[in-house]
Protein backbone atom coordinates (compact mmCIF):
# COMPACT_ATOMS: atom_id res chain seq x y z
CA UNK A 1 0.00 0.00 0.00
CA UNK A 2 2.92 2.34 0.68
CA UNK A 3 4.15 1.82 -2.88
CA UNK A 4 0.68 2.59 -4.20
CA UNK A 5 0.45 5.80 -2.17
CA UNK A 6 3.93 6.88 -3.22
CA UNK A 7 3.11 6.33 -6.87
CA UNK A 8 -0.09 8.32 -6.60
CA UNK A 9 1.73 11.18 -4.90
CA UNK A 10 4.48 11.09 -7.53
CA UNK A 11 1.94 11.16 -10.34
CA UNK A 12 0.15 14.11 -8.72
CA UNK A 13 3.39 16.07 -8.34
CA UNK A 14 4.35 15.34 -11.93
CA UNK A 15 1.01 16.65 -13.12
CA UNK A 16 1.47 19.84 -11.12
CA UNK A 17 4.94 20.70 -12.42
CA UNK A 18 4.92 19.16 -15.89
CA UNK A 19 2.48 21.15 -17.96
CA UNK A 20 2.63 23.25 -21.11
CA UNK A 21 0.02 25.55 -22.61
CA UNK A 22 -1.61 24.88 -25.94
CA UNK A 23 -1.43 28.25 -27.77
CA UNK A 24 -4.55 27.50 -29.81
CA UNK A 25 -6.86 26.41 -27.01
CA UNK A 26 -5.27 28.04 -23.97
CA UNK A 27 -5.53 24.74 -22.12
CA UNK A 28 -2.76 23.20 -20.04
CA UNK A 29 -1.31 20.01 -21.51
CA UNK A 30 0.80 17.15 -20.18
CA UNK A 31 4.54 17.61 -20.66
CA UNK A 32 6.26 14.93 -18.62
CA UNK A 33 8.80 14.48 -21.42
CA UNK A 34 10.40 17.80 -22.48
CA UNK A 35 10.72 18.73 -26.15
CA UNK A 36 14.45 19.05 -25.61
CA UNK A 37 14.43 15.24 -25.43
CA UNK A 38 11.61 14.54 -27.88
CA UNK A 39 12.74 16.64 -30.85
CA UNK A 40 16.25 15.16 -31.30
CA UNK A 41 14.73 11.67 -31.23
CA UNK A 42 12.08 12.77 -33.70
CA UNK A 43 14.60 14.21 -36.14
CA UNK A 44 16.78 11.11 -35.93
CA UNK A 45 13.88 8.75 -36.54
CA UNK A 46 12.63 10.87 -39.42
CA UNK A 47 16.02 10.72 -41.13
CA UNK A 48 16.15 6.96 -40.60
CA UNK A 49 12.71 6.62 -42.14
CA UNK A 50 13.72 8.64 -45.19
CA UNK A 51 16.87 6.59 -45.66
CA UNK A 52 14.85 3.37 -45.64
CA UNK A 53 12.04 4.50 -47.94
CA UNK A 54 11.60 5.72 -51.49
CA UNK A 55 11.57 9.51 -51.26
CA UNK A 56 10.25 11.22 -54.39
CA UNK A 57 12.26 14.23 -55.52
CA UNK A 58 12.14 16.60 -58.46
CA UNK A 59 8.59 15.87 -59.61
CA UNK A 60 5.64 18.25 -59.77
CA UNK A 61 3.96 16.29 -56.98
CA UNK A 62 7.02 16.45 -54.74
CA UNK A 63 7.25 20.20 -55.33
CA UNK A 64 3.55 20.57 -54.53
CA UNK A 65 4.05 18.83 -51.17
CA UNK A 66 6.92 21.15 -50.26
CA UNK A 67 5.07 24.24 -51.50
CA UNK A 68 1.87 23.50 -49.61
CA UNK A 69 3.82 22.54 -46.50
CA UNK A 70 5.77 25.80 -46.53
CA UNK A 71 2.59 27.84 -46.96
CA UNK A 72 1.01 26.10 -43.99
CA UNK A 73 4.16 26.59 -41.88
CA UNK A 74 4.24 30.30 -42.80
CA UNK A 75 0.57 30.63 -41.86
CA UNK A 76 1.38 28.97 -38.53
CA UNK A 77 4.12 31.47 -37.79
CA UNK A 78 1.89 34.40 -38.73
CA UNK A 79 -0.85 33.18 -36.38
CA UNK A 80 1.53 32.47 -33.51
CA UNK A 81 3.32 35.81 -33.81
CA UNK A 82 0.03 37.70 -33.97
CA UNK A 83 -1.23 35.96 -30.85
CA UNK A 84 1.77 36.56 -28.61
CA UNK A 85 3.78 33.41 -29.28
CA UNK A 86 6.85 34.84 -30.99
CA UNK A 87 9.69 32.34 -30.93
CA UNK A 88 7.36 29.38 -30.42
CA UNK A 89 8.78 27.68 -33.53
CA UNK A 90 12.42 28.32 -32.64
CA UNK A 91 13.34 24.63 -32.34
CA UNK A 92 11.14 23.40 -35.18
CA UNK A 93 12.86 22.18 -38.31
CA UNK A 94 10.20 21.99 -40.97
CA UNK A 95 10.65 19.36 -43.65
CA UNK A 96 8.12 18.02 -46.14
CA UNK A 97 8.73 14.88 -48.15
CA UNK A 98 6.71 12.79 -50.56
CA UNK A 99 7.29 9.06 -50.21
CA UNK A 100 6.33 6.47 -52.79
CA UNK A 101 3.80 4.25 -51.02
CA UNK A 102 0.26 3.24 -51.93
CA UNK A 103 -1.02 3.89 -48.41
CA UNK A 104 -3.56 6.71 -48.13
CA UNK A 105 -1.69 8.41 -45.36
CA UNK A 106 0.40 11.33 -44.13
CA UNK A 107 1.98 12.07 -40.78
CA UNK A 108 3.97 14.65 -38.88
CA UNK A 109 6.57 13.94 -36.23
CA UNK A 110 7.25 16.38 -33.37
CA UNK A 111 9.21 19.39 -34.52
CA UNK A 112 7.67 19.64 -37.98
CA UNK A 113 8.90 16.58 -39.89
CA UNK A 114 6.18 15.67 -42.39
CA UNK A 115 5.71 12.78 -44.80
CA UNK A 116 2.98 12.46 -47.42
CA UNK A 117 2.47 9.12 -49.18
CA UNK A 118 1.83 9.06 -52.92
CA UNK A 119 -1.29 6.98 -52.28
CA UNK A 120 -2.93 10.03 -50.72
CA UNK A 121 -2.53 12.29 -53.75
CA UNK A 122 -5.35 10.89 -55.93
CA UNK A 123 -7.80 11.52 -53.08
CA UNK A 124 -6.37 14.93 -52.23
CA UNK A 125 -6.70 15.76 -55.96
CA UNK A 126 -5.13 19.23 -55.77
CA UNK A 127 -3.31 21.72 -53.55
CA UNK A 128 -6.42 22.56 -51.54
CA UNK A 129 -7.09 18.92 -50.72
CA UNK A 130 -3.45 18.43 -49.78
CA UNK A 131 -3.59 21.58 -47.63
CA UNK A 132 -6.39 19.99 -45.58
CA UNK A 133 -4.15 17.05 -44.75
CA UNK A 134 -0.96 19.03 -44.19
CA UNK A 135 -2.74 21.65 -42.09
CA UNK A 136 -3.99 18.83 -39.90
CA UNK A 137 -0.54 17.26 -39.60
CA UNK A 138 1.17 20.57 -38.86
CA UNK A 139 -1.45 21.20 -36.18
CA UNK A 140 -0.41 17.98 -34.42
CA UNK A 141 3.16 19.28 -34.27
CA UNK A 142 2.19 22.77 -33.11
CA UNK A 143 -0.08 21.49 -30.36
CA UNK A 144 2.63 19.11 -29.09
CA UNK A 145 0.33 16.12 -29.38
CA UNK A 146 3.30 13.77 -29.57
CA UNK A 147 4.56 15.09 -26.25
CA UNK A 148 1.13 14.67 -24.67
CA UNK A 149 0.78 11.09 -25.86
CA UNK A 150 4.22 10.18 -24.54
CA UNK A 151 3.35 11.80 -21.22
CA UNK A 152 0.02 9.98 -21.01
CA UNK A 153 1.77 6.70 -21.76
CA UNK A 154 4.16 7.32 -18.89
CA UNK A 155 1.27 7.95 -16.52
CA UNK A 156 -0.43 4.80 -17.77
CA UNK A 157 2.69 2.77 -17.02
CA UNK A 158 3.02 4.37 -13.59
CA UNK A 159 -0.58 3.47 -12.82
CA UNK A 160 0.01 -0.10 -13.90
CA UNK A 161 2.98 -0.40 -11.57
CA UNK A 162 1.07 1.09 -8.65
CA UNK A 163 -1.92 -1.14 -9.22
CA UNK A 164 0.14 -4.27 -9.57
CA UNK A 165 1.78 -3.61 -6.22
CA UNK A 166 -1.57 -2.90 -4.56
CA UNK A 167 -3.05 -6.13 -5.91
CA UNK A 168 -0.08 -8.42 -5.57
CA UNK A 169 -2.17 -11.57 -5.47
CA UNK A 170 -4.06 -10.72 -8.66
CA UNK A 171 -1.45 -9.06 -10.80
CA UNK A 172 -2.49 -10.85 -13.97
CA UNK A 173 -6.14 -9.90 -13.53
CA UNK A 174 -5.29 -6.31 -12.73
CA UNK A 175 -2.85 -5.93 -15.62
CA UNK A 176 -5.44 -7.22 -18.09
CA UNK A 177 -8.23 -5.03 -16.71
CA UNK A 178 -5.99 -1.98 -16.52
CA UNK A 179 -4.79 -2.35 -20.07
CA UNK A 180 -8.29 -2.79 -21.49
CA UNK A 181 -9.88 -0.13 -19.33
CA UNK A 182 -7.38 2.60 -20.04
CA UNK A 183 -6.98 1.76 -23.72
CA UNK A 184 -10.69 2.09 -24.46
CA UNK A 185 -11.60 4.54 -21.72
CA UNK A 186 -8.64 6.92 -21.81
CA UNK A 187 -6.00 6.45 -24.47
CA UNK A 188 -8.30 6.13 -27.49
CA UNK A 189 -10.56 9.07 -26.58
CA UNK A 190 -7.39 11.04 -25.82
CA UNK A 191 -6.25 10.34 -29.36
CA UNK A 192 -9.65 11.23 -30.81
CA UNK A 193 -9.56 14.57 -29.02
CA UNK A 194 -6.18 15.23 -30.62
CA UNK A 195 -7.54 14.43 -34.06
CA UNK A 196 -10.51 16.74 -33.60
CA UNK A 197 -8.28 19.49 -32.25
CA UNK A 198 -5.89 19.10 -35.19
CA UNK A 199 -8.82 19.24 -37.63
CA UNK A 200 -9.93 22.60 -36.24
CA UNK A 201 -6.46 24.13 -36.00
CA UNK A 202 -5.56 22.82 -39.44
CA UNK A 203 -8.69 24.35 -40.94
CA UNK A 204 -7.65 27.78 -39.65
CA UNK A 205 -4.08 27.37 -40.88
CA UNK A 206 -5.11 26.33 -44.39
CA UNK A 207 -7.45 29.33 -44.59
CA UNK A 208 -4.70 31.75 -43.52
CA UNK A 209 -2.47 30.09 -46.13
CA UNK A 210 -5.08 30.98 -48.77
CA UNK A 211 -6.86 27.65 -49.22
CA UNK A 212 -10.64 27.37 -49.07
CA UNK A 213 -11.64 25.64 -45.81
CA UNK A 214 -14.82 24.38 -47.48
CA UNK A 215 -12.57 21.87 -49.23
CA UNK A 216 -11.93 20.05 -45.93
CA UNK A 217 -15.36 18.45 -45.72
CA UNK A 218 -15.14 17.54 -49.42
CA UNK A 219 -11.81 15.81 -48.88
CA UNK A 220 -13.25 13.71 -46.07
CA UNK A 221 -16.21 12.74 -48.21
CA UNK A 222 -13.70 11.38 -50.69
CA UNK A 223 -11.87 9.65 -47.82
CA UNK A 224 -15.14 8.10 -46.70
CA UNK A 225 -15.87 6.86 -50.19
CA UNK A 226 -12.36 5.45 -50.52
CA UNK A 227 -12.66 3.54 -47.24
CA UNK A 228 -15.83 1.84 -48.43
CA UNK A 229 -17.30 2.25 -44.97
CA UNK A 230 -14.71 -0.11 -43.45
CA UNK A 231 -14.00 1.59 -40.14
CA UNK A 232 -14.20 0.46 -36.50
CA UNK A 233 -16.88 1.92 -34.20
CA UNK A 234 -15.89 5.44 -33.17
CA UNK A 235 -15.46 4.53 -29.49
CA UNK A 236 -12.84 1.92 -30.51
CA UNK A 237 -10.98 4.16 -32.92
CA UNK A 238 -8.21 6.70 -32.49
CA UNK A 239 -9.96 8.92 -35.05
CA UNK A 240 -13.43 10.47 -35.16
CA UNK A 241 -15.85 8.78 -37.53
CA UNK A 242 -15.99 10.21 -41.05
CA UNK A 243 -19.49 11.55 -40.37
CA UNK A 244 -18.38 13.32 -37.19
CA UNK A 245 -15.38 14.76 -38.94
CA UNK A 246 -17.34 16.05 -41.93
CA UNK A 247 -20.00 17.65 -39.72
CA UNK A 248 -17.34 19.37 -37.60
CA UNK A 249 -15.44 20.71 -40.59
CA UNK A 250 -18.57 22.11 -42.15
CA UNK A 251 -19.50 23.82 -38.89
CA UNK A 252 -16.04 25.34 -38.44
CA UNK A 253 -15.46 26.59 -42.01
CA UNK A 254 -17.04 30.02 -41.53
CA UNK A 255 -14.98 30.61 -38.38
CA UNK A 256 -11.79 29.69 -40.25
CA UNK A 257 -12.64 32.15 -43.04
CA UNK A 258 -13.27 34.89 -40.49
CA UNK A 259 -9.89 34.22 -38.89
CA UNK A 260 -8.17 34.31 -42.29
CA UNK A 261 -9.67 37.74 -43.01
CA UNK A 262 -7.64 39.11 -40.08
CA UNK A 263 -4.55 38.28 -42.16
CA UNK A 264 -5.81 39.87 -45.37
CA UNK A 265 -7.14 36.68 -46.93
CA UNK A 266 -10.55 37.61 -48.34
CA UNK A 267 -10.93 35.17 -51.24
CA UNK A 268 -9.87 31.61 -51.98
Amino acid sequence: MKWKNSSIILAFLLLLISCNKNPFTGKKTLALVPNSEILPMSFQQYNEFLSNNNVVNGTAEARMVKNVGQKIATASERWLNANGYEGYLENYKWEYNLVKDDAVNAWCMPGGKIVVYTGLLPIAQDEAGLAVVMGHEVAHALANHGQQRMSASQLQQLGAVAGSVAFEENQQIFSTAYGLGTQVGVMLPFSRSHETEADKIGLTLMAIAGYNPDEAAELWRRMQKNSGGQAPPEFLSTHPSNETRINNLEAWAAEAKAEARKYGVTSF
